[in-house]
């Protein structure tokens, strides 16, 4: 089978794995204090260009999305993000789990814009009844979003303006954030959003780790005693260096972009080939996702021979399916995709 139904379903790259063989037998401190993790999250914060970010590595995606988001908000708020937002869909009411609600906007090409949150906003503080309801309180955004569309420059910090002045913070979830950043069609640096996002979290587990995320707050905004709700909430690992050793090796040499980069090639390569066969494409999405309608007896011979994802139905007849590069995709898995559809 051809594995394009995911960008986490093989292990590690060689180097970061290799990082970790070559580290097993050192006796390093737990939780974190090790002397990996301290280095992981240095190059973070020159490749941010910002030394005085906060730096915490967490197990996985959800996780930091749940520990993060819960632990900036009041008890009597909520997080906005646009309705296709992962938050709203994918992760198992994880934001609900804390008592938290999900407020949702329409996505326009899976992004929250800055007008649809400005018009939300005024609404709700127009509400004479707005006492009544759940406060908006942080503004959700990843990158590359749900359907593989990217922010530009110009979009964020119109989003961040509008943060800002209503004194909300704005949180990226960065699960894809390498391809995001290694797109032809990005114009963002991670040093941009350290700028305008008050905290973002850099994936690893999409991008060359066996598993990890790493979480930088970028204003001195970190929650009061961080470390112990992530702690509580079950995201923080004893052996807290392996997820520094692994950062460590991404940001070592530029490996973390260099990898994001091979599998933005071979996502525009299956791009470039699903046009000249003719194929709708659902999203016009200039990273690792792509997104193309099939009819369903072309699904169902497909299915035989690659590993996709569902993505909607169209209508009767037809499917919208995903279809995923990743750091270990191979070209010849790439041809031998095109060479069936």
């Amino acid at each position: 089978m051809l594995p394009f139904a995911n960008d986490y379903s093989r292990g590690a790259h060689p180097k970061v794995l290799q990082a970790l063989v070559d580290t097993n037998l050192e006796a390093q401190p737990g939780y974190g204090q090790d002397a990996y993790t301290k280095r992981a999250a240095q190059k973070i914060q020159t490749a941010c260009q910002l030394p005085d970010a906060s730096v915490f590595f967490i197990s996985g995606g959800t996780q930091t999305n749940q520990v993060v988001i819960s632990n900036l908000l009041d008890d009597d708020e909520g997080v906005v993000a646009a309705d296709s937002g992962h938050i709203n869909f994918h992760e198992a009411g994880s934001i609900e789990y804390t008592g938290h609600k999900v407020l949702t906007l329409p996505g326009v090409n899976g992004k929250v814009t800055a007008k649809n949150l400005q018009a939300y906003l005024t609404d709700w503080q127009a509400d004479e009844n707005h006492g009544q309801m759940v406060a908006p309180g942080v503004v959700y955004i990843s990158f590359a979003t749900e359907v593989g569309t990217l922010y530009s420059k110009q979009e964020l910090a119109d989003l961040a303006q509008v943060c800002h002045q209503h004194h909300l913070p704005l949180f990226m979830d960065g699960a894809r954030l390498g391809y995001g950043l290694m797109s032809p069609a990005n114009d963002l640096t991670l040093a941009d959003i350290a700028k305008y996002c008050d905290v973002f979290y850099i994936g690893g587990t999409k991008v060359g780790a066996l598993a990890g995320e790493a979480v930088v707050f970028t204003k001195h905004n970190v929650p009061k005693r961080f470390t112990t709700k992530i702690k509580r909430q079950g995201a923080m690992l004893a052996k807290g260096r392996l997820l520094g050793v692994q950062f460590d090796a991404l940001f070592t040499d530029r490996l973390y972009f260099k990898i994001s980069q091979h599998a933005i090639d071979l996502a525009l390569k299956l791009k470039r080939s699903l046009k000249d066969k003719g194929y709708h494409l659902l999203v016009d999405s200039p990273t690792n996702q792509q997104f193309i309608v099939v009819n369903n007896t072309q699904l169902a011979a497909l299915k035989q021979h690659v590993d996709f994802s569902f993505w909607e139905n169209v209508d009767a007849t037809h499917t919208a399916i995903r279809l995923v590069t990743s750091w270990s995709t191979t070209e010849a898995e790439v041809d031998a995709l095109i060479a069936l559809l």
